[in-house]
């Protein structure tokens, strides 16, 4: 167990109402959509009253459900006003799709401040991130626009049903650390990263919303902001392995710890608890010494705390739960019941059997048994000699001997080319169909050159799935024209790459711009792989498909250094 330090104090936001700094105006989350409680709702009992006499006194613009900016982003309900300034789910009504807007006075004091937080946001471009759409001034209002995600859950509501399963509570460090390394080498800082923060998408994603926003809204400082966001991402980690905020004050639907025993790790908290994780939650949310000793040193910015999550062992999902198959019910066909009566019903008394014609007997009837029984016996008599007779003829009929069986066809040999022979690749492109549409395309002719110590990046994903953006990336390759293709050797940097290779189909005239018009004909992981296709391929396109990518410098990013076609 180890002591509180003051800065792990100014940096709880314990109550998930207090300032961060000194300079913090009051605060709740941001709105969300569905599932999505607000953490206003989570602040602890006579707070909010507090909160509303602390407002200042720039009051927040009076606007109501139905009004219009800029004639096009349409407010449909306000889920936070607060300081000065509100914050409301929307419709863009140009693009039809559910939007969040903040809004405050243009003589706001934070009004230039937001302006400018919103618009660095915006620049990032992290898909990990709530996207900022816009931010502008107009008519003495000040609004910024953001993403709105209808299928996400706040981390708040999901720790109202329990902690997380220690996978989820992984890839919710994992993802998270990532993220703010990222904004942190971009000079952008969060300040306030609460549970209320984070959201859970429908596939698994953790996405953080407020990115420098929520701090400019509020006011909110800090003098070392890496620090500030690492010790937010510890007390995350600790509320998802134990339904505790890591301080004395309840915060977020959370109650706090007991008073007076200090910060005490999750595994003593909560009987099993993944150990790793344990360590890892104290690590990010202790400083000033203020470390147990059975661990490493404290974790004080983004990146020590994503490499120190990049050298434990991997999580992996539990294992489905095996439900047992229902009571084996018997069918009435297989109890034998097939053709018979009904169980609950008496059984019919049987019918008697229709005796059935007497034959002929007839006269008329016997003579045409008697036509019938000679034809018959003709019939055999004429066939028996026929086949007699060919049998007879081929044994004494003499050979031709100016009769010769032809001879087979010998094959061209400059029908098919030469196996193993080298084939140039005449042109190349990237391919992200299912993306932005672009992937380092400058870089590509690297990947062919004949250089090894060249090569085509791809971007930097923060899982090795590509983010589970999409199915995957590539190269599409023009061989010129039509050829046999029989092998194609890759050569990748920094680790196993998964890839496969596919190819259009032969009477393509022009490289195929979907993803599902290649077929896949071979498939491999590794660093230096030889894919050759089961079968005879015949095709002028050749797609280069990498699906699953090595770690590289805190994301994933895969470099394809060579490629060299055979036929």
């Amino acid at each position: 167990m180890a002591e509180r330090s003051t800065a792990a104090v100014d940096v709880a936001d314990n109550s998930g109402d207090e300032p961060l700094t000194a300079q913090a105006g009051k605060a709740t989350a941001d709105g969300a959509a569905g599932s999505q409680t607000s953490a206003e709702s989570s602040a602890a009992p006579g707070e909010r009253g507090e909160r509303a006499g602390a407002e200042s006194s720039t009051a927040a613009p009076e606007l109501h459900s139905g009004h219009k900016l800029a004639r096009r982003y349409r407010l449909e309900e306000c889920v936070t006003r607060l300081d000065g300034f509100s914050s409301w789910r929307a419709v863009d009504e140009k693009l039809r799709r559910a939007v969040g807007v903040h809004l405050l006075p243009a003589d706001h004091p934070r009004a230039r401040s937001v302006l400018a937080a919103a618009r660095s946001a915006a620049l990032l471009g992290d898909p990990r991130f709530v996207q900022v759409l816009d931010a502008v001034e107009e008519n003495d209002l000040v609004y910024v626009v953001h993403e709105w995600l209808p299928d996400a859950t706040e981390l708040t509501a999901l720790l109202a049903s329990g902690p997380l399963e220690p996978h989820d509570a992984y890839q919710l460090v994992e993802q998270v650390s990532q993220a703010m390394a990222a904004a942190h080498r971009e000079g952008l800082a969060h300040l306030r990263l609460t549970p209320g923060a984070v959201l859970r998408t429908s596939t698994g994603q953790y996405r953080i919303r407020g990115l420098a926003v929520n701090a400019a809204l509020r006011g909110i400082t800090a003098d070392r902001p890496q620090r500030t966001d690492t010790e937010a991402i510890g007390a995350l980690l600790y509320a998802a392995l134990t339904q505790r905020w890591p301080y004395e004050s309840d915060a977020y639907g959370l109650s706090g710890l007991p008073k007076g025993v200090g910060l005490i790790a999750p595994d003593q908290v909560r009987a099993g608890v993944h150990r790793g994780l344990s360590e890892l939650a104290m690590r990010a949310l202790v400083n000033d010494g203020a470390t147990a000793s059975r661990q490493e040193p404290p974790c004080t910015t983004p990146e020590e705390l994503v490499k120190a999550v990049s050298a434990m062992p991997r999580i992996r999902p539990p294992e489905p739960a095996f439900a047992s198959p229902p009571d084996y019910q018997r069918t009435t066909y297989q109890r034998g019941a097939y053709g018979r009566p009904a169980a609950h019903q008496p059984p019919t008394a049987p019918q008697p059997l229709s005796t059935p014609p007497p034959p002929l007997q007839s006269r008329a009837g016997r003579a045409l048994k008697w036509t019938v029984s000679a034809l018959l016996i003709a019939a055999l008599g004429l066939g028996s000699w026929q086949v007699a007779d060919k049998l007879l003829d081929r044994d004494t009929s003499p050979a031709d001997p100016g009769t010769s069986q032809p001879e087979p066809e010998e094959k061209n040999p400059e029908s098919e080319p030469e196996p193993g022979k080298p084939i140039a690749i005449v042109d190349a492109h990237d391919f992200d169909p299912l993306g932005n549409g672009s992937e380092k395309p400058a870089d590509v002719k690297n990947s062919y050159d004949g250089d090894p110590s060249t090569y085509w990046p791809t971007d930097n994903y923060f899982r090795a799935d590509l983010g589970g953006l999409k199915p995957g990336v590539g190269i599409v390759l023009d061989l010129g024209k039509v050829q046999r293709v029989g092998s194609v050797d890759l050569t990748f940097l920094g680790g196993d790459t998964s890839v496969e290779l596919r190819t259009a189909p032969a009477d393509a005239s022009a490289a195929p711009t979907g993803y599902e018009a290649f077929t896949k004909v071979a498939e491999g992981s590794g660093t230096s792989l030889s894919l050759k296709p089961g079968e005879t391929v015949q095709t002028r396109y050749v797609l280069v498909w990498l699906t699953e990518l090595p770690s590289s410098g805190g994301g994933f990013r895969g470099k394809l250094s060579e490629i060299k076609i055979t036929s």
